[in-house]
């Protein structure tokens, strides 16, 4: 049966509503009657004690921030009446926690390519990637008429990914460019790709090409354009050439342990900490227990709950790392003059979400309990399976692309408002409550929003499980069936 309110931890001093409180509700919550004294909406806060100015409020068994004025048992607390208590830079210490995951091994598989190299990939996709944004049209024109020219049998798509740069960026702009693309090229979802460059750009064919390294040049092709009379017609011919190859691929039994997911949020609500962002944790620490890889990213929705992160690093290195991996993000922030807590955007906000702290501690529990394996730099790719922290923005399109980069076969996405967006692997969309399952069918791919309703979560996680085997194994997800797919690159210096 639905309950109409939820005490997270026993700590916290505040409830949320499952479904909206009106005033002049009683709520019977730890064996006392709180009288509801104003309406509540779903997702949101009430107060289960009498606050005075500068109290903290108590949420998921940690402080979310301190009320701002007195106020009442029963009434609303939303981002009006909040603030942050975060602020800049902070030193650390290490306080390790053992960590005892009692999940079985099951031996499970799914359908998966396995590549020339070893590495596994879960789609077998022709890629267009361009080295700089000049070069953008003809690579959507060779998508277009190639997936005219074979109906993309045999293989499960052909995409051009365009983006803006490529030329004129300097330092780590330049190279986080070369690194996203890099990463793309060598990823095991494409069973071939047609690097496509103009000839003049900073990001240079040629040195890029020994920045990618070595690849199967029967399914990795360069094109530079002004190095052609006809670049379509000898991109056609390069493609012909990569299609022979990528369509004789078929899929095989891949043990599970091979299968790498990256963890985002976006759009979040008051039940992302409750019903799909808790899903993706026990998901992520059974996948862990059979062998395979998660990544948690969004560095700047980390700050408040970032403690948690560091004293689950297995060693001291990694601690050290997480730490950097924190006041790095910090400083960037502070050197544009901006605070470290204003995270929360208006939709967050309307969903329930009333500081950043507040959204760190529902955001960070989609990586489970499992041990911080690893913690990677911007653009690097995967050398460790379990769990590693990647650093990237909150923006969803960065910091999915970043996920997909750095060798994610598929992004599970949370949402409580909707997104149809993906990137350039499968982005499945899981729903914060049924609503919106209900109401956008063609974004949301899975409903956690049944565990405050009428289903346990060890339930749900085992038809997650299924569905995300079967994803892997070539069942579409929404983004994929809309061809949404698209890359974004972080961006922090001058463009000249």
């Amino acid at each position: 049966m639905k309950t109409k309110f939820l005490k997270i931890n026993p700590a916290d001093n505040v409830a949320v509503a499952i479904e909206p409180l009106k005033a002049g509700d009683s709520l019977l919550i730890d064996d006392v009657v709180i009288k509801v004294i104003e309406d509540v909406p779903s997702g949101h806060k009430v107060a289960l004690k009498n606050f005075l100015q500068g109290e903290n409020v108590i949420k998921y068994g940690y402080p979310i921030g301190h009320v701002i004025t007195d106020k009442a048992k029963g009434s609303w607390i939303n981002e009006n009446h909040l603030k942050t208590n975060l602020s800049g830079l902070l030193e650390y210490t290490y306080n390790p926690k053992s960590v005892t995951l009692d999940i079985p091994e099951r031996g499970l598989t799914f359908k998966g390519y396995r590549r020339k190299n070893g590495d596994v990939g879960i789609r077998n996709e022709i890629w267009i990637i361009p080295t700089v944004g000049c070069v953008n049209g003809i690579a959507n024109q060779l998508a277009d008429k190639m997936r005219k020219e074979t109906d993309c049998k045999g293989i499960d798509a052909i995409v051009a990914f365009p983006h803006n740069y490529g030329c004129s960026q300097l330092g780590d702009d330049h190279e986080n460019t070369k690194k996203i693309l890099r990463d793309m090229v060598l990823h095991p979802n494409a069973g071939g790709v047609l690097v496509v460059g103009l000839g003049c750009e900073n990001n240079q064919p040629d040195v890029f090409r020994q920045f990618v390294g070595e690849v199967d040049e029967s399914r990795v092709k360069y094109l530079v354009a002004q190095k052609c009379d006809d670049e379509i017609a000898e991109g056609m011919k390069l493609l012909r050439d990569i299609y022979k190859e990528a369509r004789r691929d078929q899929r095989t039994d891949v043990p599970l342990s091979e299968l790498r997911v990256g963890l985002k949020c976006g759009g979040s609500d008051g039940f992302s900490g409750i019903t799909a962002n808790p899903l993706l944790g026990v998901f992520s620490d059974f996948l862990i227990a059979q062998g395979g890889t998660s990544v948690l990213t969004e560095v700047p929705e980390m700050f408040g709950a970032e403690t948690i992160l560091m004293n689950r690093c297995a060693d001291q290195s990694l601690f050290q790392q997480t730490v950097s991996l924190i006041n790095d993000f910090k400083s960037y922030f502070l050197s544009h003059g901006e605070p470290v807590g204003e995270n929360p955007s208006p939709g967050n906000k309307a969903g329930g979400i009333s500081t950043l702290e507040e959204k760190a501690l529902g955001c960070t529990q989609k990586c489970g309990k499992s041990l911080v394996r690893g913690v990677m730099s911007y653009g690097n790719r995967l050398s460790v399976k379990g769990l590693s922290l990647l650093s990237a923005p909150g923006n969803d399109l960065v910091a999915s692309t970043a996920l997909a980069s750095c060798g994610c076969h598929m992004v599970l996405f949370t949402t409580g408002r909707g997104t149809p967006f993906g990137t350039f692997v499968p982005t499945m969309k899981v729903s914060t409550n049924s609503t919106l399952a209900k109401t956008k069918p063609t974004w949301i791919d899975f409903n956690a929003g049944v565990i405050v309703e009428d289903e346990p979560i060890d339930k749900v996680l085992e038809r997650f499980i299924d569905y995300v085997i079967g994803v892997a194994s070539g069942e579409l997800v929404n983004n994929e069936k809309k061809d949404y797919r698209e890359i974004a690159i972080f961006k922090n210096g001058v463009t000249l």
